[in-house]
């Protein structure tokens, strides 16, 4: 008998055998048909999806069955703006004089785990030192647990823009940071730039298009790239098989970046409808960042917590993003889901779904906007949909989110290219 065990198993073993998972789900969503339903089984084998089944399959003879019959089971979710390096804390701005680079390495390790345990099994980590760089390689390699991470690596700026480094330090420590450190200015500087960033490994390439909230600088709205230059960088980025994001509040920024050829609007605080209307025409995408908003609004009430330059934008900024984002939904505008973690505890990012559902979006939009949605934006279309041949990103949650959207924060299961991280 031993001996006949052996021999199946060098035959299993020749023949690629990987054992069938089937998971019975009590409510399936349908992200595509926006409809919920019921008594489904989902077959997976290795990291794919081979079937989709209405009822619940019995398990054969070396087949797993995971029981999911009380839950909500959706594709994993995708947040298309998160930052894994930080974590809003008042300490924020000494990081960069205190840190080493293991340092945000170590706490992106536990940020990177929070996310993939509340359901996130992919994001767009849109700027930071280029240790999400190495976060993603780490994750890839199955080193460490988290999600499935698209890098922008350093976001791209201007010289004194959102995203130069070196914005509220002293004269003798400014320097004059270039296209690697992720400063350009003119065209050549910024083709540079996006080639610096195909070279250290990025997957995605970031503007800061105009100014921003967080920077210790004076405007959080100006525009700080000409369309020449923003034109530059989507036709470089193109060239390397980038898609480009573009962080703006002000409108004449957003115009700019939507009419060169950005794939997507970030935050997008003050559009109006000239605005709607262009990204409709070009088919640009708005990744609103409600929960980003509110965050910074409610930091800044605190005494101390942000810098005098900064507190004024965080107070007038962040309350206006979830209105901009009804608008934009009412006018038709496409939208991926996405949340700015990092400005706010990581691991909270569930919480857009409620924000964007107070704005009139009904949840089954929402979670759309969170898989299928996200997806095409990111431009994988494995990903986002419990289908036949796509990667086996499956997650699940206690309660029925059309009935009670905070369900969205009681995950229960996960599993991410075939893998189960959780199981409660």
């Amino acid at each position: 008998m031993r001996k006949l065990f052996f021999v199946l198993f060098i035959v299993m073993g020749f023949a690629g055998y990987t054992q069938k998972t089937l998971i019975h789900c009590g409510q399936l969503i349908d992200v595509k048909n926006l409809q919920v339903l019921k008594e489904m089984t989902v077959l997976i084998e290795g990291n794919k999806i081979i079937d989709v089944q209405k009822g619940y399959t019995t398990a054969g003879a070396g087949e797993k069955a995971i029981d999911l019959k009380t839950k909500t089971v959706m594709p994993g979710l995708i947040d298309m703006h998160v930052h894994m390096e930080s974590e809003t804390n008042p300490n924020k701005y000494m990081e960069t004089f205190t840190f080493n680079p293991a340092d945000f390495a170590f706490q992106s390790v536990v940020f990177a785990e929070t996310t993939l345990m509340a359901g996130f099994t992919t994001v767009r980590d849109l700027g930071g030192s280029g240790v999400n760089i190495s976060l993603r390689n780490a994750i890839n390699k199955g080193m460490i647990k988290g999600p499935r991470i698209y890098t922008a690596g350093k976001s791209i700026a201007s010289t004194g823009g959102h995203a130069d480094p070196t914005n509220g330090y002293k004269n003798q420590l400014m320097g004059n940071p270039g296209p690697e450190q992720g400063v350009a200015n003119g065209v050549d500087e910024c083709m540079k730039a996006v080639r610096q960033r195909y070279k250290d490994g990025s997957d995605v390439i970031k503007i800061t298009a105009s100014g921003g909230v967080l920077s210790v600088a004076k405007s959080g709205e100006n525009p700080q790239f000409t369309e020449e230059e923003i034109k530059a960088i989507v036709a470089t980025a193109n060239d390397y098989g980038f898609k480009v994001a573009a962080h703006c509040h002000g409108v004449i920024a957003m115009q700019r970046a939507i009419r060169a050829g950005v794939n997507s609007i970030e935050h997008g605080t003050y559009m109006d409808a000239e605005t709607m209307e262009l990204m409709k025409k070009h088919g640009t995408y708005l990744v609103p960042t409600i929960i980003a908003g509110k965050s910074v609004a409610d930091s800044a009430k605190k005494p101390g917590y942000f810098p005098d330059v900064v507190t004024p934008k965080a107070l007038a900024i962040g309350p206006k993003l979830q209105s901009m984002f009804a608008a934009a939904y009412k006018s038709g505008v496409k939208i991926a889901f996405g949340t700015d973690a990092s400005v706010y505890a990581h691991g909270k990012n569930w919480m857009e779904f409620v924000y964007m559902t107070e704005a009139g979006m009904p949840i089954l939009e929402a979670i759309r906007a969170a898989t299928v949605r996200a997806s095409d934006l990111l431009g994988d279309d494995r990903l986002g949909v419990i289908e036949k041949d796509k990667l086996a990103d499956i997650v699940a949650v206690d309660g029925d989110p059309t009935k009670d959207v905070k369900s969205m924060g009681r995950v229960t299961f996960v599993m991410k290219n075939g893998v189960v991280y959780k199981n409660n």
